[in-house]
């Protein structure tokens, strides 16, 4: 957010305009922390057929046959593990891991700020989007890392869901693609913040979404989610000959809802209002909320492994500060600095960060 929009926070909530947007956030104070500018690694190019470019509603609904070229371009023919595309992949983006080190020397002298999808990052992607469960030990090493760094859950799935999983009262999260952001309130001084920059938009959602689902009750395996702010509509387990025709059904509901795009994600397809917010928008929102703006002395890194998870490692690029790491088993076209496979790996790197810290009140920096 522009520094001249910015309004001095009290206990009451308060409405900002930002000058970039034009859009008015609805606004609660946060807390103040404290403590980088280290630029990411150089984001590699590997020879990969190209993703179809996201698909909006504005200007007139595309044809059919893009629509369908999108959702197959979703989910990619995948490259053996071990392909030479892999290894070479691999190259521009080293797996974090093995890389660990090198992270926690960036963080010396600065304040490492923990960023987390949810689906496919704390936990597996499964064919019913209701159970995609964390495990224990997942949500035990997420409650340890928030102990010693600022940590948000950023996700498409609705707020209140993705807290329904995590079920961690220490965490910020934010919901709806990050349209949806609310931080933990403490018992003695409130705390909490709560940014909604879409929230004219409810009643429409809530409209389109009662339409999506009568219009694709037909469609076995189709299943539409609400997440407040945003939609899903889930065709993992739809055959793909009726793809066609699942795009059809939400073409014709989207027509007569100019203000809103569609975007694909992993063999779903995403409805969000027009407005410019998006993951990256929540990262710098809440850098700035915990008094990060224009901090020299932070390191943000964001771990996600979905298309939407892009926009966040993009501002990470344009900052030159902080790391995107990418949750992938297969070579993608990606912004971020480094991989990590899977759910597994994720939580292999987020305990190794907190045994780090445990080393010392300061933190063990390895030797260069």
């Amino acid at each position: 957010m522009d520094a001249k929009n910015k309004k001095e926070m009290t206990n009451s909530n308060v409405v900002v305009q930002d000058a970039k947007t034009g859009m008015k956030l609805v606004v609660r104070p946060v807390f103040n922390h404290a403590v980088p500018k280290v630029p990411t690694s150089t984001v590699g190019r590997y020879r990969y057929r190209r993703v179809v470019k996201k698909l909006e509603t504005q200007g007139g609904p595309p044809k059919i046959s893009a629509w369908v070229d999108s959702m197959r371009a979703s989910s990619p023919a995948k490259s053996p593990p071990s392909s030479p595309e892999r290894e070479s992949w691999m190259v521009s983006h080293p797996s974090a891991l093995e890389m660990f080190d090198n992270i926690v020397k960036a963080s010396k002298g600065k304040k490492i700020v923990m960023f987390l999808d949810y689906d496919g990052t704390l936990s597996p992607i499964v064919q019913d989007p209701e159970k995609a469960f964390m495990s224990e030990e997942m949500r035990a090493t997420v409650k340890e890392v928030a102990k010693y760094f600022p940590t948000a859950i950023v996700s498409g799935r609705g707020k209140d869901k993705v807290y329904d999983f995590v079920k961690l009262k220490e965490l910020y999260y934010a919901g709806s693609h990050g349209m949806d952001i609310e931080g933990p309130a403490d018992d003695k001084n409130d705390k909490s913040i709560l940014c909604q920059p879409a929230n004219e938009f409810l009643p429409m959602i809530n409209e389109v979404y009662e339409k999506l689902v009568k219009k694709t009750s037909s469609i076995e395996g189709a299943n539409v989610e609400s997440n407040k702010f945003c939609l899903s509509v889930h065709f993992r387990c739809v055959e793909e000959k009726k793809w066609p025709e699942l795009a059809e059904q939400v073409k014709e509901v989207l027509s007569d809802y100019p203000k809103l795009k569609m975007t694909n994600g992993r063999k779903v397809l995403e409805i969000k209002p027009t407005i410019k917010w998006d993951k990256g928008n929540a990262l710098e929102f809440l850098l700035e909320s915990l008094g990060f703006a224009n901090s020299k002395d932070v390191l943000p890194i964001y771990i996600g492994d979905d298309r939407t998870d892009e926009d966040a490692f993009k501002v990470l690029q344009k900052r030159k500060q902080g790391f995107g790491i990418l949750v992938s088993k297969f070579p993608k076209e990606t912004n971020a600095a480094y991989t990590l496979q899977d759910p597994s790996d994720v939580m292999r790197f987020l305990q190794r960060l907190v045994e780090w810290k445990q080393l010392s009140p300061r933190g063990y920096y390895p030797r260069p």
